[in-house]
């Protein structure tokens, strides 16, 4: 973890937009009645309103944020997701994302498990989710962006449950116990990216902050991530997961044709290159989807550039 290294009142702050998590859209989701037929209230992050009905979400109100819940839509049974909400800390509304098991069960027909984490990200997800495949390729993953700031600012607070397992539960063959707790994660990118003739995105690593927390942190207020520059991979406190993100590891978005494909990491950009797009995340898992530590919960709020 990296300690704050410059006195937040040195820095100049610029807010993400809905960034204070103070103002949420309320979903409320009718599950389909072979698992219930229950009304399931999803959060989503934007302009305080309500939305009933099963209707595909898209941001709100200007809002850059999405987050890992979703209305889902798998062989025709409608089910709702929600392991991001709102929490009240200290009398301020902030995001709580927490890693929670989803049961869906109909007796003698189906019983399913699927793991999820709480994330939040700058991007779109884009639903309804129709399959538990490729999870990356519903996420468009960051926003157009060309400043270079020294930090990721924000106010957090982890509680790591006493488990040192991880259960995996990607709804089909069971669940299976691995050893070794996951840890939550806050991660700040920069890229540069371009577009071939066929519509494939390619990108250099401009900026990289990224730490993970494997026990319970209190209440911390301006806490600072550190971006580092061009390449970090001889620079001490690196570490692989730090690296650049391509096959597997790649996040999506969409090309100029419309099509939502990977964007390869090919390379590091030399420390005085413009970004042209920044990601944001924060999860309450930094391991592979439906991977995680049950009860696990990140909270933050106040998120900002530091200049």
């Amino acid at each position: 973890m990296v300690s704050a290294f410059l006195p937040s009142a040195a820095l100049r702050l610029e807010p993400i937009k809905y960034g204070d998590f103070s103002n949420w859209v309320t979903r409320n989701i009718n599950e389909s009645k072979v698992i219930g037929g229950k009304t399931k209230t999803v959060y989503a992050i934007g302009p305080t309103k309500t939305i009933n009905g099963n209707t595909a979400y898209s941001n709100q109100g200007g809002c850059p944020w999405a987050t890992s819940n979703v209305y889902a839509k798998v062989s025709g049974v409608v089910k709702g997701s929600n392991s991001v909400s709102p929490a009240t800390i200290n009398g301020n509304k902030v995001a709580k994302l927490e890693t929670k098991m989803e049961e869906v069960k109909v007796l003698g027909l189906l019983n399913m498990d699927v793991m999820v984490a709480g994330t939040i990200f700058l991007g779109k997800m884009h639903e309804p989710i129709t399959s538990t495949k490729t999870p990356f390729s519903k996420m468009e993953m960051g926003m157009p962006y060309t400043k270079r700031p020294v930090a990721l600012v924000f106010d957090y607070k982890v509680d790591m449950p006493a488990a040192n397992t991880r259960i995996k539960a990607t709804g089909f063959g069971g669940k299976k116990t691995l050893q070794g707790r996951d840890n939550a994660e806050v991660y700040v990118l920069l890229q540069k990216r371009w577009e071939d003739e066929k519509g494939n995105i390619y990108a250099h690593r401009v900026g990289t902050g990224r730490e993970r927390y494997s026990k319970s942190v209190p209440w911390t207020k301006g806490h600072q991530l550190k971006i580092q520059y061009g390449d970090i991979t001889k620079k001490p406190g690196y570490k692989s997961y730090m690296g650049l993100l391509d096959g597997a590891k790649a996040y999506y978005a969409r090309n100029s044709k419309g099509k939502m494909v990977p964007v390869h990491e090919v390379g590091w950009a030399s420390p005085d290159e413009t970004p042209t797009h920044v990601l944001v995340m924060a999860s309450s898992s930094c391991g592979e989807p439906f991977i995680g530590t049950e009860g696990l919960a990140l909270y933050i709020d106040n998120m900002a550039f530091g200049f």
